[in-house]
C-alpha cells in the first residue's frame, strides 16, 4: 500500500474573462472610477432646485392610477421612435470610463505636437522633392 502513487487532479483551464465581463463584474461590484465632471457639476446646481419639483410631479403623474392604462401604449410608442441601435448605444456610453480634465489636456497637446512635428516633417520633404524635381525636369 505504501507503493501507491497519490491520483493526480486533472488540471482545469478556465476561459479568460472578455473586456465586457469585466466592465459587468466592476459594474456590479461598484468599483467604477469616480468621474469628475467641472462642467456637469456647475450645471446640477444650476438646474437640480428648477427640475426637482418638475421631476417629483412626474414621478407622481407616472404612478397614479389614472395613467396606468397609458404606460403600456407609452412604452411600445417609445420603442418605435427611439430605434433599438440609440437605446443600446447609449447603454454603451454609460459603461465608458471617461478621462479626467487633466489628462483630456494633455492628450490634446500630445496630438497638437505631433501634429505640428509631423507638418514639419511632410513640409520639409516636399520642398526638397520640388527642389530635385525642378533640377532634374526643367534642365
Amino acid at each position: 500500500m505504501a507503493d501507491e502513487q497519490p491520483v493526480k487532479k486533472k488540471r482545469q483551464v478556465k476561459n479568460p474573462e472578455t473586456f465586457r465581463e469585466k466592465v459587468v463584474k466592476a459594474g456590479q461590484e461598484g468599483d467604477k472610477p469616480k468621474k469628475s465632471r467641472r462642467l456637469g457639476q456647475a450645471s446640477k446646481r444650476v438646474i437640480a432646485p428648477l427640475a426637482r419639483p418638475v421631476s417629483k410631479g412626474v414621478k407622481k403623474a407616472g404612478k397614479s392610477k389614472a395613467l396606468k392604462p397609458f404606460r403600456k401604449p407609452s412604452r411600445i410608442v417609445g420603442k418605435i421612435i427611439v430605434p433599438t441601435y440609440i437605446r443600446d448605444s447609449w447603454k454603451e456610453l454609460k459603461l465608458v470610463t471617461w478621462p479626467t480634465w487633466k489628462m483630456s489636456l494633455r492628450l490634446t497637446g500630445a496630438v497638437l505636437i505631433f501634429a505640428l512635428i509631423f507638418g514639419v516633417i511632410v513640409a520639409v520633404v516636399d520642398y526638397g522633392l520640388d527642389k530635385l524635381f525642378r533640377e532634374i525636369l526643367l534642365k
